[in-house]
């Protein structure tokens, strides 16, 4: 069996504090329930999947979420990778987990079965799924999305990972290194190698160099599993995001 680790501690303190009082990201209602239980209901529905941790803030997630054999609530940390380490701690004995951010409300079972199946082809420690760009604009047409060009073409990173947890302390630094140069050309240099950032921005990298490269620099076997599943690359980080899922939802 899996057991799947949900963060929902992120403060709603960006552009989504203009639609919703609530304090975390997590907490933000639509339609009757809150963001981070479509999440929950969306986990419960895979076989698979044994126990669900939920990382946030606790008491006020228990008003809407109850703790059973299965359901862990945990109150959060100041950090993702403090986050992450506490979740862990309460899935003792996993051999797999996958991580899910808690705003992703259009997720299925489907789509984390997929990711699921696809994951078990390849043995690796960690497994990164990206979403291609026309699969989003087919499925959502006026979904604004981050994307990255590569020779394949271009594409958006999900919002789910399935890692082996022995390999998280020694990874989350250098993977929180990696997030904290995105937006540094100079650090980000330093980082990935000045040829591989120029060939990157080119357009000239495969996505197997680009998956070797993330590897080296964690230090660890990653794999990227290309899902055809649009809602893995679905987010909610703007109001626009909101307006979507409210529509795709039938609460507009």
């Amino acid at each position: 069996m899996i057991d799947a680790l949900v963060l929902a501690g992120s403060p709603n303190n960006g552009a989504l504090s203009s639609c919703s009082k609530a304090a975390y990201e997590a907490m933000i209602t639509i339609g009757d329930k809150l963001m981070v239980q479509y999440v929950i209901e969306a986990i419960k529905e895979c076989k698979r999947i044994n126990r669900i941790a939920i990382v946030g803030p606790r008491n006020e997630l228990a008003k809407y979420i109850t703790e059973d054999d299965h359901i862990l609530l945990i109150d959060h940390g100041s950090e993702l990778t403090e986050n992450v380490l506490l979740g862990l701690k309460k899935l003792p004995g996993s051999k797999k987990v996958l991580l899910f951010t808690s705003d992703i409300p259009l997720i299925t079972h489907t789509a984390i079965e997929d990711f699921i199946k696809q994951c078990e082809k390849v043995k690796a420690d960690l497994y990164y799924p990206i979403v291609p760009r026309e699969v989003i604009e087919k499925r959502y047409a006026f979904c604004n999305r981050t994307y990255v060009s590569l020779k394949e073409g271009s594409f958006t990173g999900g919002n789910m990972f399935m890692f082996n947890p022995g390999i998280v302390e020694e990874c989350l630094p250098r993977g929180q290194k990696l997030v904290e140069a995105r937006k540094s050309p100079i650090k980000l240099c330093r980082i990935v190698g000045i040829m591989f950032l120029i060939k990157f921005l080119m357009k000239n990298i495969t996505l197997q160099e680009a998956q070797r490269k993330v590897s080296r620099l964690l230090g660890v076997h990653g794999q990227v599993v290309i899902s055809m599943y649009p809602e893995v690359g679905v987010d909610v980080d703007k109001p626009s995001d909101l307006e979507l899922v409210n529509a795709q939802l039938g609460l507009a």
